[in-house]
């Protein structure tokens, strides 16, 4: 039956589309715009808003299993939107499900879900959600998180996927903003103590998201749980940041500021664009400062046991064809 991939054009769900073709499943993308290059691959492509019941019906029918890859992400931005993608998109993800009698429904979640600031090293699924968040993404997310896993039952089999940190070839956030603000001269470490963090490169998260799905079933293991997913070891962040750096021609990060100040200077960066609605977004937040100040890696164990998780591409490894597709002059 058809796989359903929600954002199947973006950085994660493309990948996720890719290696569905490669195993020549049927796919149908659902993304707010056409992309030529899913034509190319055969993917038929359905259009429409996640916060579209209807829309989101449309995309879903005659479906075995969804990847539910697309939401809005970021640190900034008006809190309505990421509640309509992120938390009404997925309740409208999950009544399509049952309405069709979809099977399997694999969630891309996020680690932040359960980090409320301070260092969480070596957590496992245990990990609690915390009372408060500082960024409405990993709010919203954690909301979207807990329906999706409520929803397992005797009809739908849900599982949420954590990947933290997502970098590789054609990544959109994380590497571009790194090195756009490394040429400009804003980039700044924040803090001086060692900060180890995961990574996760592109073809490992796409990879999690069709063994959990292969894993998956109702009653299964794996069935109602979320998994951490990485690369599979920690790595100092501002060596990787360094490293990235290099790879694309640029000095390592020299200058540093102290947790405190950046944090501060999130707080009345905040305060300034809401109150003075300033374009674009604040060079700082809090959630952004708390990130880059504390230790955040976990467990994969459970993934490793329950979806037969082995992350094939080393974090070396990971680098050096980030390296060759920007000296290539590709996208990064």
């Amino acid at each position: 039956m058809t796989a359903v991939v929600t954002g199947g054009g973006g950085f994660l769900g493309g990948a996720v589309v890719r290696l569905l073709r490669r195993r020549g499943r049927a796919v149908r993308s659902f993304t707010r715009t056409a992309y030529p290059w899913l034509d190319e691959l055969g993917v038929e492509q359905s259009l429409g808003d996640l916060s579209d019941p209807a829309a989101v019906e449309r995309a879903v029918a005659g479906a075995g299993v969804v990847f539910h890859v697309a939401a809005k992400a970021g640190v900034w931005g008006r809190r309505a939107d990421y509640v309509a993608t992120n938390v009404t998109g997925t309740e409208n993800v999950l009544a399509a499900c049952k309405k069709h009698g979809v099977r399997k429904l694999v969630y891309t979640s996020t680690p932040s879900v359960v980090h409320g600031g301070g260092d969480l090293e070596g957590a496992d699924e245990s990990a609690p959600y915390p009372k408060h968040f500082e960024a409405d993404y990993p709010e919203t997310k954690a909301v979207a998180e807990k329906a999706v896993l409520a929803a397992d039952g005797p009809e739908l089999a849900t599982v949420a996927l954590r990947p933290h940190l997502i970098y590789g070839p054609g990544d959109p956030h994380l590497i571009p903003r790194v090195l756009e603000r490394a040429r400009a001269g804003k980039l700044r470490r924040v803090g001086t103590r060692p900060v180890k963090v995961d990574v996760t490169y592109i073809d490992n998260a796409a990879d999690a998201h069709l063994l959990a799905a292969d894993r998956l079933d109702i009653g299964s293991p794996a069935a109602g749980k979320p998994y951490f997913i990485s690369d599979g070891r920690p790595v100092d962040l501002w060596e990787f940041i360094n490293a990235v750096l290099a790879e694309a021609g640029l000095p390592p990060v020299a200058r540093a500021v102290s947790a405190w100040k950046a944090r501060l200077a999130g707080r009345v960066l905040e305060t300034a664009h809401r109150w003075l609605w300033l374009p674009g977004e604040p060079a700082m937040t809090r959630f952004v400062a708390g990130q880059l100040a504390a230790s955040h890696w976990y467990d994969i164990s459970a993934a490793r046991r329950d979806l037969g998780y082995d992350p094939k591409v080393s974090t070396d490894e990971g680098l050096r064809r980030l390296g060759e597709a920007l000296r290539g002059g590709g996208k990064v």
